[in-house]
Order: structure tokens, then C-alpha cells, then sequence
């Protein structure tokens, strides 16, 4: 399957309170801060688990591989960006060695803030960290969630692989899509489309 990416999405500024947040270390990596990215109105909120170095360094979200196989499943399922608000459990990008348990755990709470401000209908993860942090259970993986239910936070919650995953091992394409096109048919669902 050729992956097109055909333009940048839009990216959502972090909260000023937020911008120079040191508590977990990441801001000594001299890295930017990306908060998310798509629509902040969407009603699918998709998890991953930190910005790509692209991201950091070009500030032009969606222009990596990753970010081209995210796209490509999302578009060949039918949803748009303007569907979609896609953010991060670390909002920086690790360049360095950091404890990465500690981290995330400290870092959640950007991640709760946005949930409580969007107050998205659906929540996608993607790829076993963002799973595992997300859920709050180390034994949470993608290989026994994928094509399920579940509600952690009380929001209804699907995962699926990383895109990265994805990009190098083009024989679980096929299964992105297919978690892909589950999330839609509950988007469609809900919206009552």
C-alpha cells in the first residue's frame, strides 16, 4: 500500500501554565513542547506515546513515516482531520537517557487535563507505551486489547499498533486498518451517521 501524506495537520498550542512545565525533567532535553495536533474539538482523541523528532525540530506535525501510516489508515477508513485530535503521554520529545516510568507517570497529568477540557467520546491508543501508560497497567498491550472495548476513565477506549510499528513491519498495515475501521464504525454509531 503506498502511504501519501498530503498536508501538515494543524497544531494545537500547549496551555501557557503548561509551556515550561518541569516537573518530570523533559524540558532540560531542549526540546519543544507539542500539546496535540488535528482538531481540539474532535470527538476521537488518538494517544501516542511522545512526539517524533520531526515534530520537534520542523514544529510540522504529519510530515514522518509515522505520522504517514497514522494518515493513511485514517484517511482509507474515511475520517478527515478535522475527526481527529491526536496527542501525546510526554509532550516533549526524549533525547537522552530519563527514567521512563517516573516520567510518564508525571507527565499524565498534562494528558488528564486534556481529556477533562475535550471531553472526547472515543479515545484510540497506539502502540504498547501509550497503552500501558494510559490504561495505568505495566501488563496492558495491544496484542490482547486490539479490536475491544474498554473504558478506563469511563471513556470508551480502543487500541491499536504504532504507527512506527506499522511503518516497519508493513504486514500489520492490514490490522491498523482493521482496528481503523472499527474505531469508525463506533464514530459512525455514535454520531448516529
Amino acid at each position: 500500500m503506498d502511504i501519501v501524506c498530503p498536508y501538515s495537520w494543524s497544531e494545537d498550542p500547549a496551555p501557557v501554565d503548561a509551556e515550561n512545565c518541569d516537573d518530570c525533567g523533559l524540558l532540560q532535553h531542549r526540546t519543544r513542547i507539542i500539546w496535540g495536533e488535528g482538531n481540539p474539538k474532535a470527538s476521537i482523541m488518538i494517544i501516542l506515546d511522545n512526539p517524533g523528532a520531526r515534530e520537534d525540530r520542523e514544529g510540522s506535525p504529519y510530515v514522518c513515516g509515522t505520522r504517514q501510516a497514522l494518515q493513511q489508515a485514517a484517511y482509507t477508513v474515511g475520517f478527515q482531520e478535522e475527526d481527529l485530535y491526536i496527542t501525546y503521554i510526554l509532550k516533549r520529545r526524549p533525547v537522552k537517557a530519563y527514567d521512563k516510568l517516573r516520567t510518564r507517570e508525571i507527565c499524565m497529568k498534562h494528558l488528564h487535563q486534556q481529556i477533562d477540557t475535550i471531553s472526547p467520546q472515543l479515545i484510540f491508543c497506539l502502540g504498547n507505551v501509550a497503552v500501558s501508560s494510559y490504561f495505568g497497567d505495566a501488563d496492558a498491550e495491544v496484542k490482547s486489547l486490539r479490536q475491544k472495548w474498554s473504558s478506563p476513565r469511563g471513556i470508551k477506549t480502543a487500541v491499536s499498533y504504532h504507527p512506527l510499528a506499522v511503518r516497519r513491519r508493513p504486514n500489520l498495515m492490514s490490522y491498523f486498518v482493521e482496528d481503523w475501521t472499527f474505531l469508525r464504525t463506533a464514530y459512525l454509531n455514535y454520531a448516529g451517521k
